[in-house]
């Protein structure tokens, strides 16, 4: 017998964050496959504009090329991307959004800032 005069009510955010913290993980594929990635140059002296493949599995960003890069990054149900990009002593954080087979948004690193585009290729 539950004892009402002892529980807490859960509303709103309070319960969206209860069943955060308690729900298990789960993955997102929605946004899964191998996505053309096009980085425009803004601000700065880097490579004005380059076109590179990165690779979605279960909401987890990774390199899809040939080009010894390293990707690490997530998407969030949402689409909500956050990535950081780097080879050797260079490294960009990248932010934006993907939704149905687009997606946008910015980056930055020491030197440089700029754009970004991106399409899915394949599923």
């Amino acid at each position: 017998m539950v004892n009402w005069k002892n529980t807490v009510a859960l509303t709103g955010t309070a319960l969206a964050a209860c069943i955060a913290l308690t729900a298990p993980s789960l993955a997102f594929p929605r946004y899964d496959g191998v996505w053309s990635v096009s980085i425009v140059t803004k601000k700065g002296d880097c490579i004005a504009s380059y076109r590179y493949p990165m690779r979605i599995a279960n909401g987890v960003l990774a390199n899809g090329g040939d080009i010894a890069i390293n990707v690490s990054g997530k998407v969030a149900p949402s689409g909500a991307v956050v990535v950081k990009v780097s080879h050797g002593d260079k490294s960009a954080i990248g932010s934006g959004r993907l939704a149905g087979n687009l997606g946008s948004g910015s980056w930055s690193g020491a030197s440089c800032s700029g754009s970004w585009t991106a399409e899915r290729r394949s599923s």
